[in-house]
């Protein structure tokens, strides 16, 4: 007998909002996006219930084996930047986002990035919508170095509206206790270094949506101010950078030596709220406000929005997307390594006596 055909004889499930069907043909999608970030430590079977990640090896080949292994735990989502998402129709390159406001996290603690698992909360699911979410996750696994070993889809029609989703993520890193970062090492003297930004990243878009309301800015059309030639909200999705290959790379290149006293990601709270978590009581951090150029979209929300220069910096990266404080003496040496690696550091600031606080000139 075909579906089609098949006698009524009450509510379904699908009826009522979930499609198991969908469901199953999602898993069939996007299994071919996890499979290409597995390495040699992932273990066990496609469909089961939890995924499996060797911690340690004892094979020469290898040999990544740790001492004193401490497991550094993230969580985060994207926040209102998926409604972004939503109303372009562009869900390839959300999924970046959610890994790295993960990796970059975590790697703040020094901590190598092992795994990932996604959850995706819909009103229904769609499964080539959900395979150009699940693919954009795996990209940023593949660029963090981790695995994307599971994830819950969650079809919710009566928590999300029609069209609507929301994504989360949790990652899994390890570090050697003995070169745990913790900004207690941090000292007067030390030299901050940022790492550029690819745009707003994932933090203060529903500030940015109430500017597009506020000036009635049109997503679709290209402005000469952004310097870019693609349209306003192509350049609203560009994803955020993935620093932990690069980061990771540093860290391992000083076996013995720890130059590296304390590190941010630049989230929600900009540069005031996230390097003065890498600080302890004793100092202070003095960034240069012209240490380097301000990329030209944050300059156009805030003409467009008529928002305040130190409300900018209080809600935005303005285009600082990482730092790291160093040793003087290997201020260079580390720059160097991050060009290296492809990206472009400079001299951000320096490390005075204080109180815990950052101060922008």
């Amino acid at each position: 007998m075909t579906r089609k055909n098949r006698p009524n004889k009450g509510l379904t499930y699908a009826q009522a909002g979930v499609d198991i069907d969908a469901g199953d043909r999602t898993v069939d999608r996007i299994t071919a996006h996890l499979r290409r970030t597995y390495g040699p430590r992932v273990l066990g079977r496609d469909g089961a219930f939890a995924g499996c990640f060797r911690l340690d090896y004892n094979e020469r080949l290898f040999k990544r084996n740790y001492k004193d292994p401490v497991l550094i735990a993230c969580t985060d989502g994207v926040g209102t930047k998926v409604l972004l998402a939503v109303q372009m129709g562009i869900h390839d390159t959300i999924g970046q986002d959610c890994v790295a406001m993960n990796v970059n996290d975590m790697i703040v603690q020094g901590a190598e990035p092992l795994f990932f698992l996604d959850y995706v909360g819909v009103h229904r699911v769609i499964p080539e919508q959900m395979e150009q979410i699940v693919k954009g996750v795996a990209d940023g696994c593949q660029l963090a170095g981790c695995a994307l070993i599971g994830g819950e889809t969650a079809e919710m029609p009566d928590v999300y509206k029609p069209g609507d989703y929301d994504l989360a993520g949790f990652a899994v890193g390890v570090c050697e206790l003995k070169r745990v970062i913790d900004g207690q090492r941090v000292e007067p003297g030390d030299i901050i270094i940022g790492l550029t930004s690819s745009g707003i990243h994932s933090n203060g878009y529903t500030l940015v949506r109430a500017i597009l309301k506020h000036a009635k800015l049109n997503l679709d059309k290209v402005y000469p101010d952004l310097e870019d030639t693609r349209p306003l909200g192509r350049v609203l999705l560009e994803p955020t950078r993935i620093y932990a290959r690069q980061v990771v790379s540093v860290l391992r290149s000083y076996k013995r030596k720890r130059p590296i006293g304390g590190m941010a990601h630049i989230t929600g709270g900009g540069l005031p709220g996230n390097v003065n978590r890498a600080l302890h009581s004793s100092v202070d951090a003095k960034i240069h406000k012209k240490a380097w150029q301000i990329p030209p979209l944050f300059k156009f929300l805030q003409r467009q929005g008529k928002v305040d220069e130190q409300e900018m910096f209080r809600v935005f990266n303005m285009g600082v997307g990482y730092t790291l404080i160093v040793r003087p003496h290997f201020t260079e040496a580390i720059m160097e390594k991050l060009r290296k690696a492809g990206e472009q550091p400079f001299v951000l600031g320096r490390i005075t006596r204080g109180t815990g606080r950052v101060v922008l000139s």
